[in-house]
C-alpha cells in the first residue's frame, strides 16, 4: 500500500483525494481512495446577513478540537491538563463489481461524516468483492495490508463504510491493532455533539444504547462478580450453585433499563408536541415541512424564505431539533415553516426510531419541501433516500415540492440533467437568492384551503371576524357596503360557526 507515484514538483500544495486517486491500481481489486473534504468548499459558503444573527453558531463553535496536540499523559496526576486533539483516521470500504462511483461517493460521504465529527481523514481504500468477509469484512490477508497502510500513515482509528456486525469489528482490531468503528458510531458521535434540546439528547442517548446493546464485551471468568449457591440464590442449596450474575450481565440490564426510561422520557414529551401541532390546527394553520438530504442548505432555505436566523454551518446533521416558523402569504393567511432533521444514505435504523417524533413533523405536514443539493455528484441518490424516509414516517402521499439548492453552483448542464431527472423542480440559490419568490409563490400556491366556502354580510362592529378571515381563511372577494363588510372566502369550520349568523 505505498505510493507508486511521484507529483511533479511545484510549490503548491497537492490535493490528497487528487494524489491518491491518482495511483494506479497496484494490486488487483483494491482501489485505494484518499482523503477527501467532502464537505461544501468553504470558498461557496456563506453565513453573515444571508443567514440571519446566527447566535448559536458562537456557541457551537466555543469548543472546537484543535490538531497535533497530544493526548498522551506522562503523569496520570495531570490527567485535568490533557490537551484534545483530533483523531487520525483511515477509511475502508467494500463493493461490488461495477458501483465503483457509487463507492467513492459513499465513502467521500463517510470522509464527510468523520471530519463533522472531528478526525482528520489521512487515507482510504476500496476493496471490490462481491460480499464483505463475513469474519474481517475485507477479508484477512487485505486486513494485513490495512494494518499496514495504518502504520505507515499513523491513524489511530479505522473507519468502516457500513455497519459492522460485532464479531468483524473484534476480529478487524485484533489485526489492525488499532481502534475500529463503523458508519452508525460516527453518526452517533455526531448526533451527540450536535443535540441541545432535553428531547433530542434523549432521543440520542437511546439511539446509542440500542446500538451499544449487542456490543456489550465481557473480559472473561474475572467479570463474574456475584456468588452462587446459598449466598445468591436465597439459600436453595444444591443445584443452585454457580457463578452467578456476571458482570456483563449487569451492565446490559442497567442498559435496558435506561432504555425503559428514556423511552417514558420521549413519550412525555409527545403531548406538548401534539397541544402545539392540534392549537395550530385548531386554528387551520397549513404547515409546510422543509425536508432534505443533510448539508444540502434545508436550515438557510427556512433563513431565507422567514428571516429565522437558525443555525447554519458546513457540516453534516448541524440541525438536529425541528424549529418552527411562521410565515405569511400574499393573500394574508399564516402558515408554518419548519426545518427538520436531515438525512444520509444508510440512516441508522436506531436514529429513524428514536427521532420518530422529530420526524412527525414531516408526516403530518399538508406539504413537503424536498432540498436537494443541486451541486452533489449524485443528486438522484438523494432524492431516493429522503423519499424511502418519508415513506416510513407515512408522508409518501403528502404533496412535495421539490428544490435543488445551491443553484450558484450548478452548471448549465448540470441543469438541464437535474431538469430531466425532476421536471417540475425549482432552482434556488440561498446564498444569492435566485429563485426564492417563485418557491415562495409555489409553496402559497400548494397550501390547502380551508374547509368551508362561507358568504356573509359581517357589521362594521365585528371587525374582528374580518381580521381572522384574512389571517387563517383564504378571501376569494370583499366589498363594503352600507351594512357591513361582505366577504366571499373559504374559512375553518370553527370560524364558519361564528360567521353564521351573518351569512347572505
Amino acid at each position: 500500500m505505498t505510493d507508486t507515484t511521484t507529483p511533479a514538483a511545484t510549490d503548491e500544495p497537492v490535493d490528497p483525494v487528487d494524489r491518491v486517486l491518482a495511483r494506479a491500481e497496484s494490486r488487483s481489486g483494491v482501489r485505494v481512495f484518499g482523503a477527501a473534504q467532502a464537505l461544501q468548499d468553504e470558498s461557496t459558503v456563506a453565513y453573515g446577513d444571508t443567514d440571519g444573527d446566527q447566535w448559536d453558531r458562537e456557541e457551537r463553535a466555543a469548543l472546537r478540537r484543535v490538531p497535533g496536540l497530544s493526548t498522551e499523559l506522562e503523569d496520570v496526576t495531570e490527567v485535568e491538563y490533557r490537551q484534545l486533539r483530533l483523531e487520525n483516521v483511515v477509511l475502508v470500504g467494500v463493493y461490488p463489481q461495477g458501483s465503483t462511483e457509487d463507492a467513492e461517493n459513499s465513502l467521500r460521504e463517510l470522509a464527510a461524516l468523520a471530519e463533522t465529527a472531528g478526525a482528520v481523514v489521512l487515507d482510504g481504500v476500496l476493496q471490490r468483492r462481491p460480499h464483505p468477509d463475513p469474519a474481517t469484512y475485507i477479508g484477512r490477508g487485505k486486513a494485513s495490508e490495512l494494518r499496514d497502510l495504518v502504520v505507515a500513515v499513523g491513524a489511530d482509528t479505522v473507519i468502516a463504510d457500513t455497519e459492522l456486525a460485532p464479531s468483524q469489528r473484534r476480529a478487524l482490531e485484533d489485526v489492525v491493532k488499532v481502534k475500529v468503528i463503523d458508519r452508525t458510531t460516527v453518526i452517533l458521535d455526531i448526533f451527540s455533539q450536535h443535540a441541545k434540546s432535553r428531547e433530542g439528547k434523549a432521543q440520542v442517548e437511546l439511539a446509542q444504547l440500542e446500538y451499544l446493546l449487542p456490543r456489550l464485551r465481557g473480559w472473561g471468568d474475572s467479570m463474574s462478580r456475584q456468588a452462587g449457591g446459598q449466598v445468591g440464590a436465597g439459600g436453595a442449596g444444591m443445584g443452585s450453585r454457580g457463578p452467578g450474575e456476571t458482570k456483563i450481565e449487569l451492565d446490559r440490564r442497567r442498559i435496558r433499563t435506561r432504555m425503559a426510561m428514556l423511552r417514558r422520557q420521549i413519550r412525555d414529551y409527545k403531548p406538548a408536541r401534539e397541544a402545539k401541532r392540534a392549537e395550530r390546527k385548531r386554528n387551520t394553520i397549513p404547515s409546510v415541512a422543509i425536508a432534505g438530504y443533510t448539508n444540502a442548505g434545508k436550515s438557510s432555505l427556512l433563513n431565507k424564505l422567514t428571516s429565522a436566523g437558525v443555525l447554519v454551518e458546513n457540516a453534516l446533521f448541524a440541525t438536529l431539533d425541528a424549529t418552527v416558523r411562521r410565515a405569511q402569504a400574499a393573500d394574508g393567511r399564516v402558515y408554518t415553516l419548519t426545518d427538520t432533521v436531515g438525512f444520509v444514505r444508510n440512516l441508522p435504523h436506531q436514529l429513524v426510531e428514536a427521532f420518530r417524533s422529530t420526524l412527525e413533523e414531516v408526516g403530518d405536514a399538508d406539504v413537503i419541501v424536498h432540498v436537494v443539493d443541486g451541486s452533489h455528484p449524485d443528486p438522484a441518490a438523494q432524492l431516493a433516500t429522503v423519499r424511502d424516509v418519508m415513506g416510513d414516517v407515512g408522508a409518501r402521499s403528502t404533496n412535495e415540492i421539490v428544490v435543488f439548492n445551491k443553484a450558484d453552483l450548478i452548471d448549465p448542464d448540470t441543469r438541464l440533467v437535474l431538469r430531466g431527472l425532476e421536471p417540475k423542480a425549482h432552482f434556488v440559490s440561498s446564498r444569492t437568492g435566485e429563485g426564492i419568490a417563485e418557491l415562495r409563490a409555489t409553496i402559497e400556491d400548494a397550501l390547502p384551503l380551508p374547509a368551508v366556502e362561507v358568504h356573509a354580510l359581517v357589521p362594521y362592529d365585528r371587525g374582528d371576524l374580518v381580521s381572522a378571515v384574512h389571517e387563517s381563511g383564504h378571501i376569494l372577494s370583499t366589498r363594503h357596503e352600507e351594512g357591513g363588510t361582505a366577504v366571499h372566502a373559504h374559512v375553518s369550520e370553527r370560524l364558519a360557526a361564528e360567521l353564521a349568523p351573518y351569512a347572505r
